[in-house]
């Protein structure tokens, strides 16, 4: 099984720049994608061989997540249970037999750390909801969790040790993940840096590959003896952000 994960920075810019050709040819068996910043209704894709399942935000334009799966699951849930944390559609979970999957796009703390004390609450917040999740069965959560963890996961880190996405209360929130037994799966494969996901575009630091690594597959450590690969593509165009995946080998 494939899945991938991508920050599309607005799904009805995506369609215009071949997101539904990119559905096909990745040969995924799901894709999660963040930042869908639409409404099902505002939004017209062709879909052979996947179903769509949405969780948008209260506000139009902003935030929301979406997963495009050939198989169906047992079941769907939108947001965390938590009225606070789901008015932005920033979680999306999937049920299958083997596994939760959870879709997720976590709060951005802002230029001026203006969000960074409820981004804390969130990350709290979400690790509660994945082990509640995982005391029945394997969990898998992927999307942009807006933190780079370490400092080989961004190009400059001495400049950005007080910027947003790489705070030491960012990079605690998602240790927290990890002290819980969950692996980041890119790190099991790929342990050198240079290896990033999102670029600003107003730089151009895309073409110097001078990024961060801010998007993540991450599972529970049960599940790791079906983790067959996990990597990066850095080579999809039509968002500041590239996909990222990882392959199961999953029991008949």
């Amino acid at each position: 099984m494939r899945l991938i994960s991508w920050n599309v920075n607005g799904i009805r810019a995506a369609i215009r720049k071949n997101f539904e050709d990119f559905l096909v040819s990745c040969e995924a068996d799901i894709v999660c994608v963040q930042e869908t910043k639409a409404h099902p209704e505002q939004v017209e894709i062709k879909l052979d061989q996947h179903q769509v399942y949405w969780n948008s935000a209260e506000r139009k334009g902003y935030s929301g997540t979406a997963t495009f799966a050939k198989e169906k699951p047992l079941s769907v849930q939108q947001g965390m249970g938590i009225a606070e944390h789901d008015t932005e559609g920033r979680v999306l979970t999937l049920e299958y037999p083997d596994f939760y999957l959870v879709n997720v796009y976590t709060p951005n703390s802002k230029r001026g750390l203006e969000r960074l004390p409820y981004r804390q609450e969130w990350d709290l917040a979400f690790l509660h909801f994945l082990n509640g999740l995982r005391e029945k069965k394997g969990v898998i959560f992927c999307g942009d969790l807006n933190v780079a963890h370490t400092e080989i996961d961004l190009a400059n880190p001495k400049r950005n040790a007080k910027n947003h996405g790489f705070t030491p209360e960012e990079r605690a929130g998602f240790s927290r993940f990890i002290e819980n037994d969950y692996i980041d799966t890119f790190r099991e494969f790929t342990k050198e840096g240079e290896h990033y996901t999102w670029w600003n575009v107003i730089t151009n630091s895309r073409a110097r590959n001078k990024g961060w690594r801010i998007d993540y597959f991450c599972i529970s450590a049960n599940l790791r003896p079906l983790l067959k690969n996990a990597w990066i593509m850095p080579e999809v165009m039509g968002s500041d952000h590239c996909p990222v995946a990882i392959e199961l080998s999953l029991p008949d």
